[in-house]
């Protein structure tokens, strides 16, 4: 064995001594995992991240992903001619299109990584939120505010939900059996309308029902940054709706630490907002005392 080699050997036998004591930690809890962003419809970063929910279930973790897709379903409504209304920046998701989403989400997108994760050695298994009645929608309530008169008005964006309740009863069954749930977020509201639900917010709800030790939410950025642009590691949720008043949390970032703030204080330990553009990003996390996204915490 040569020198460098001894090196690079010497390096993969530390990293595995300081993952062990979050592998004795976390053996037999859930992770629950939303995937979208730009590891879809790249290969190498769905490579990556497949073989990294393989890893967690290999050392006793119980993950559970849940996947977006809005960009395909705004790509298939595309080649099929369907015309999409917004209200406030709002997708109105009418029958047409919640049989589009439902067709993408449900189908092509889950089938493609449950196939992912079992190239990569899992078990996967695919659902959506309807399968074993694991989740209940409700029809979401939006206002949005009239540029003229600044008041707030309800908007209907057709059927688009949120989840109301969360059984576990099937996530619990696949990953007593060594499975890997593929969860799509489409549900209904248990008298056959079907919705279709934001990633994250499903996420959040099952993660908080499971009672997980880690929520992963997946993006296209680092992490919640400060005014300098840099990464802030740990907040709690009074520090977001201070970052949120000083105007430092903005845009889209708010709704997904919203979520992360109510999976938390709902049941679930902590919530991640995690880079999905960095390779193994979400193992970085956790298992190194280096961390690489916004954690978010009751404390």
């Amino acid at each position: 064995m040569t020198q460098t080699t001894e090196k690079q050997m010497l390096a993969k036998a530390e990293t595995l001594i300081e993952a062990l004591p979050y592998f004795q930690r976390y053996a037999g809890r859930s992770f629950v995992v939303k995937y979208g962003g730009h590891a879809m419809g790249n290969p190498d970063a769905a490579r990556d991240f497949a073989e990294d929910i393989v890893l967690l279930k290999a050392v006793g973790i119980n993950p559970v992903v849940v996947h977006g897709g809005g960009p395909q379903i705004g790509a298939m409504l595309k080649k099929l001619g369907v015309e999409s209304e917004f209200v406030g920046g709002l997708r109105v998701t009418d029958q047409q299109t919640a049989s589009v989403a439902e067709m993408v989400l449900s189908g092509a997108i889950n089938k493609e990584l449950v196939s992912w994760i079992n190239r990569a050695g899992g078990t996967a298994i695919g659902l959506s939120g309807k399968d074993g009645k694991m989740v209940r929608a409700e029809k979401v309530k939006r206002t949005v505010k009239d540029p003229d008169s600044q008041i707030e008005q309800a908007v209907d964006l057709g059927f688009v939900g949120e989840p109301k309740e969360v059984d576990t009863t099937v996530l619990n069954t696949l990953s007593a059996a060594g499975m890997i749930p593929i969860i799509a977020p489409i549900a209904t509201d248990g008298h056959g309308q079907t919705y279709n639900i934001n990633a994250d917010t499903m996420a959040g709800a099952i993660a908080a029902a499971l009672g997980a030790a880690r929520l992963f939410l997946l993006t296209d950025v680092a992490g919640v940054l400060d005014k300098e642009g840099t990464l802030l590691t740990d907040l709690r949720p009074h520090d977001i709706a201070r970052l949120e008043d000083q105007g430092v949390i903005t845009g889209g970032m708010i709704p997904k630490l919203q979520t992360c703030v109510q999976a938390v204080e709902a049941g679930c330990e902590a919530a991640v907002v995690l880079d999905g553009r960095v390779p193994h990003a979400m193992l970085l996390e956790f298992f190194t005392s280096r961390g690489a996204g916004t954690l978010v915490s009751k404390g």
